[in-house]
């Protein structure tokens, strides 16, 4: 496994779980330096139509405690270039349920051409937010359908 120096990798983070930690964790295995880009509810917004559960300020907080991320910035673009300009790292690393995405192939044509590896980590299965606000949905209409 290569030792990187720098390393960046982005998220939402909305309702902190076990996923979010194991990525984190194997991404800061690899680097000697972990940044963590923090979608900002508005960037949320507008690639997923929705507004995240847990507000912005509250998310880069946690984000900022872990002590596997060395520094927590706000993700305000989608445009992974934009972030590399910003903040010289060595490699970005992401789920590996994006793996072969055309989003995530023409990132990694980007990359090269400025020496910047992509790496992908295990998604760690049975665990997203999509799926706790789903159950989270149900639980609050179960409850107002037993106020009826």
């Amino acid at each position: 496994m290569k030792k990187y120096k720098v390393g960046y990798t982005t998220g939402v983070f909305d309702m902190f779980h076990i996923g979010h930690l194991n990525i984190l964790k194997k991404a800061k295995e690899q680097c000697d330096y972990l940044i963590v880009g923090v979608s900002t509810d508005e960037v949320v917004r507008s690639y997923k139509k929705k507004t995240p559960i847990i507000p912005f300020e509250e998310r880069i907080a946690i984000v900022s405690e872990l002590k596997c991320v060395d520094k927590a910035v706000p993700q305000t673009s989608m445009n992974k270039m934009e972030a590399w300009k910003q903040l010289h790292f060595d490699v970005l690393f992401h789920g590996s349920d994006w793996k072969n995405s055309d989003m995530y192939n023409r990132i990694i044509e980007e990359f090269d051409k400025v020496g910047v590896d992509v790496v992908f980590l295990p998604h760690t299965s049975g665990i997203s937010s999509t799926l706790l606000s789903d159950v989270l949905h149900k639980l609050n209409s179960d409850e107002h359908e037993e106020e009826k």
